[in-house]
């Protein structure tokens, strides 16, 4: 189960520099019409002097944060909408270390939104009294570079005791099939394969699979080895989508912000949503995540492991989040390309 997607050729358009001075301005570079996978493309190679960017989807275009005009050149000339904003992501990403050294309280979160040019920290139900009072004054001696929300859920892993991938204590949802030395294995969320060593795909089942290496709290990924019979059938790198019908995958990429997604778990299903900020935190009560993708995608217990993909591309790992699937919420993902980097597996 994955996803993946070819990303589109960009065009550019190329200006002319005159001789002759009484002659009309050289053109501005057109800002190019793109899909989400052609927009992360660029949004990569845009990296050196931006601000951070995202996916405008109704208008089919990347933005590009820049603090400068030279930045700004940089950006059209690609075929991006530059945006002068006031906070580089060096400032942003500041911030966000002064918040980790000053603030690192169960129950919060921050991730930096390139739309606001801010810092959004967010803090749930349990964050009150005199941990609400700390987070506020650092927040606001912060400046303009945080805002601060609140939440009525309660941030925290969505492992649970139901069916999908089951272990002896808890139940998870397989995120994708992936491949190590060309033997398969199973890469679902860290919490999940701290919780179990060896999983099956019924309650009370036969082992299918046991955990080799796991990651959480700091990352949340974990592998899990497929075994006996389960080892020699066909494991397809699809995406469950609960409707008799899968979603090919055929390999990972990094969200962008504004960027439509899918999620796929075992609980609730499949539900989709939009990519809201990258390298978030979420401050669990086990311990703090970093490097999160994080989305307006809702989900529940046991949904823990499930896959975030955008068409055919593996974006994530269901890690945790607040509310439900019936008033909303916000849900973290563990990307999928740090993840097969550091277990050194791949799709398919």
């Amino acid at each position: 189960m994955l996803a993946g997607a070819g990303a589109l050729a960009l065009a550019t358009t190329a200006t002319v520099t005159l001789a002759n001075a009484n002659a009309a301005p050289a053109p501005t570079p057109t800002v190019a019409k793109l899909t989400p996978a052609a927009a992360t493309t660029l949004a990569s190679q845009l990296k050196t002097g931006a601000a951070g960017a995202y996916y405008d989807a109704q208008a089919q275009k990347l933005v590009v944060n820049v603090v400068d005009q030279a930045a700004a050149k940089t950006v059209r000339a690609k075929g991006a909408e530059a945006r002068l904003v006031k906070y580089s992501l060096a400032q942003l990403d500041s911030a966000r270390q002064t918040l980790k050294a000053r603030a690192t309280i169960p129950g919060t979160a921050w991730g930096v939104d390139p739309k606001s040019n801010k810092v959004v920290v967010t803090a749930d139900r349990t964050v009150k009294g005199a941990k609400l009072a700390q987070l506020t004054k650092v927040a606001k001696g912060l400046g303009d570079k945080v805002e601060l929300r609140q939440t009525k859920g309660e941030f925290k892993p969505l492992i649970a005791g139901g069916d999908a991938i089951w272990g002896s204590s808890a139940r998870c949802s397989l995120g994708f099939n992936v491949t190590k030395d060309g033997q398969p294995y199973i890469l679902t969320a860290g919490h999940c394969g701290n919780a179990v060593q060896d999983w099956s795909d019924q309650q009370g089942g036969q082992t299918i699979a046991s955990t080799e290496t796991s990651k959480f709290p700091g990352n949340d990924y974990s592998i899990a080895k497929y075994a006996g019979s389960a080892a020699s059938i066909d494991h397809p790198s699809e995406v469950d989508l609960y409707n008799g019908s899968t979603q090919k995958i055929t390999g990972a990429a990094d969200a962008t912000v504004g960027e439509k997604v899918k999620r796929s778990g075992s609980t609730t299903q499949v539900h989709d949503g939009t990519v809201k900020a990258l390298n978030a935190s979420v401050n669990y009560q086990e311990g703090t995540v970093d490097g999160l993708i994080q989305t307006d995608v809702c989900a529940e217990p046991g949904d823990s492991g499930g896959a975030l993909f955008d068409g055919e591309k593996a974006l994530g790992l269901t890690s945790g989040g607040s509310g439900d699937c019936t008033n909303g919420g916000e849900t973290f993902f563990q990307p999928v390309p740090a993840a097969l980097q550091a277990t050194g597996t791949k799709i398919g």
